[in-house]
């Protein structure tokens, strides 16, 4: 069992591979997964101390250098699988990365609580996408495929990623459900992470961007009180804009909020309902696509200089 966050090993199931894929190998044996987080100690010294203060009426677990508590275990220990679990990970990470570039494939991470209109946002992105571009996605959900045959629906690939108890998707997930999605050279591959403002925001899974989306019914103080996630993302969507009339809902403070936590996050207004907002999405994905590839492109020429050297 997860030491925070409560995830297990051996329920995960992607479709087109038999029986339960073990997504977190952790070694000799252990079963314990990284606290909900993604930061390293601040202070190498400080490893012991107590992960629990009071306040007052406040309860803080999360300070302390694993800046979380769980019963049982020091903050030594929890800072140790964090770092084992997260470098794994990372390697994971880097393989996709790789086959990304090889596949000239731009990757999103779309990250959210659940009930955001993440599903809804992402079809109507396909909708408009699907002509110019190969477009597949990969859906993590607990449990069920709903939101895959929504994706399916659209007309594109999707592979439904069940994480059982885990409340995040990983990168050797992702590396298992790009397997079945076939070829897609030059495309565009939309992840949609479990709906969780927590976990996905530790984990890299080789995508160029990590996209935070927050509807306005959530609250516009979300980024303060998630602030990993938001200071993971490089962009920002505030959905379901259409409701603003019928709600109380500061735009600008959640904005200010957002850019507190990290000052460059964009920050796109939208409803995927209404359209409003759909196009300077779009062309957001369109220009952070081309820099993705001019960037391949420019590191491609420099080995090929570095290679001409020797010739």
């Amino acid at each position: 069992m997860c030491t925070v966050c409560g995830c297990s090993e051996g329920e995960v199931q992607i479709e087109g591979h038999h029986g339960h894929e073990h997504a977190h190998q952790h070694g000799h044996n252990e079963h314990h997964h990284a606290p909900a987080h993604a930061h390293p100690p601040h202070h190498q010294g400080a490893t012991e101390a107590p992960a629990l203060r009071v306040d007052g009426d406040n309860h803080h677990y999360g300070h302390g250098a694993a800046r979380a508590h769980a019963p049982g275990l020091s903050q030594a220990r929890m800072v140790q699988i964090e770092q084992d679990i997260l470098g794994k990970n990372d390697q994971y990470a880097a393989a996709n990365r790789a086959r990304f570039s090889r596949d000239n494939l731009f990757v999103l991470n779309l990250v959210s609580s659940p009930g955001s209109g993440k599903t809804t946002l992402l079809t109507e992105t396909i909708t408009q996408l699907k002509g110019q571009h190969k477009v597949a996605v990969i859906e993590g959900d607990q449990q069920t495929a709903h939101d895959a045959e929504r994706i399916r629906a659209t007309g594109v690939p999707a592979i439904q990623v069940n994480t059982g108890k885990g409340c995040h998707l990983d990168a050797h997930m992702v590396g298992h459900a790009l397997d079945g999605l076939g070829e897609l050279d030059g495309g565009l591959l939309f992840i949609e992470n479990v709906g969780n403002l927590v976990c996905p925001a530790a984990f890299d899974l080789g995508e160029a961007h990590k996209v935070a989306i927050l509807s306005v019914t959530e609250g516009e103080d979300k980024p303060l009180k998630y602030p990993d996630m938001f200071h993971a993302a490089d962009v920002m969507l505030l959905n379901k804009i259409d409701l603003l009339p019928h709600l109380d809902f500061d735009v600008q403070a959640c904005i200010d909020y957002a850019r507190r936590v990290k000052p460059e996050i964009e920050v796109i207004q939208l409803s995927a309902r209404s359209g409003e907002g759909m196009a300077q999405w779009l062309d957001w994905l369109q220009r952070r696509r081309r820099e993705v590839i001019e960037q391949r492109i420019s590191a491609l020429q420099q080995q090929i200089d570095q290679l001409s050297q020797w010739l």
